[in-house]
């Protein structure tokens, strides 16, 4: 029997889909959480075989519910299943130790091929989403850029960021002009908007 974690915010697509691994024979549904940080704390505790986890929920969105659960729960396999299938979330992804990313327009019956995929140890990247990220430009922020504009995203004053990151004002105001300069964006809030939906952030 392969143990199943399932975290989305859309609770009719969550309940959808609990319904739907139920019919499976060998997959049980031990928790389903609308929250990223509520899929880390019940994985921690029920320690299933497999998270089935959506990109964006509240909380911690799913790489980073993702990188959290490959660190601190190294035996639970990672299923990433998204409406936004951008390059630089698939590479996120795999740097995560994500064994499986799938676009939600995939066929329910998928999904548990792809979860016993994964419990047994293979992976599973949708064909059209490995070919964008294949095509896609790198990344050219720098580590530290991205931290910045991380940081900017939710609109924090330059002072919260410089404690939160401990640089300067002058080094982050210098980072954040940088990463707003290599996007063509017009300020700090647009720069950030583009790498989230480059899946950069």
């Amino acid at each position: 029997m392969i143990r199943v974690l399932l975290a989305d915010d859309h609770l009719l697509i969550r309940e959808a889909l609990v319904l739907l691994l139920e019919t499976e024979e060998d997959i049980e549904v031990a928790a389903d959480v609308g929250r990223g940080d509520e899929a880390v704390d019940r994985a921690l505790a029920l320690k299933p075989d497999v998270a089935v986890l959506d990109i964006d929920m509240p909380g911690l969105d799913g790489l980073a519910a993702a990188e959290r659960l490959s660190r601190d729960l190294p035996g639970c396999r990672l299923v990433i299943v998204t409406a936004h299938g951008r390059p630089g979330n698939l590479r996120r992804a795999m740097a995560a130790g994500v064994r499986g990313f799938l676009g939600k327009d995939t066929p329910g019956r998928r999904l548990a091929e792809v979860i016993r995929q994964v419990a047994a140890g293979a992976r599973y990247i949708d064909p059209q989403l490995a070919a964008d990220a294949l095509a896609a430009e790198e990344c050219p922020l720098t580590p530290r850029e991205l931290d910045a504009l991380r940081a900017a995203a939710d609109g924090a004053p330059v002072s919260r960021i410089a404690r939160g990151l401990g640089l300067s004002e002058g080094t982050v105001r210098n980072y954040l002009s940088a990463a707003v300069t290599k996007l063509g964006a017009d300020n700090r809030h647009a720069a950030a908007r583009t790498a989230r939906d480059l899946g950069w952030l």
